[in-house]
């Protein structure tokens, strides 16, 4: 149960790569961004690659190094770390964006999910 709970991980993580690598397209950026000043605009985009690349990383521990993450010291530390970054990642969705839509609400309870799938197989 632990192993496929850190293999689903991946997906999810997987899942996000994707959906970043589309942030251009899905909010116009070369349109939307050109209000921004040079700095702002390069942060935006430059902050976008590098959680992805991190995402890259989390998804390739997930699937290439499931036994270390479940049956080590180091490998349940990364997954409490984790896991602790959707929670704060879902804690900024309910400040930031509140929950007065459906899609802040449908974010918040995916990035919950993310925390599970993570600070689950630790806790069990």
């Amino acid at each position: 149960m632990d192993e496929i709970l850190i293999i689903a991980g991946g997906i999810y993580t997987i899942s996000l790569i994707v959906f970043h690598l589309f942030f251009w397209r899905i909010f116009k950026w070369p349109e939307t961004l050109k209000s921004l000043n040079y700095v702002n605009k390069a942060t935006i985009q430059v902050l976008n690659i590098s959680i992805t690349f991190i995402f890259f990383i989390i998804t390739y521990v997930s699937f290439a190094h499931t036994q270390e993450l479940l049956h080590t010291q180091l490998g349940n530390s990364l997954l409490v770390l984790i896991s602790s970054f959707w929670l704060f990642r879902a804690a900024q969705q309910v400040y930031f964006y509140k929950l007065n839509h459906k899609a802040s609400i449908g974010l918040t309870v995916f990035f919950l999910t993310g925390a599970f799938l993570y600070g689950l197989p630790v806790i069990i």
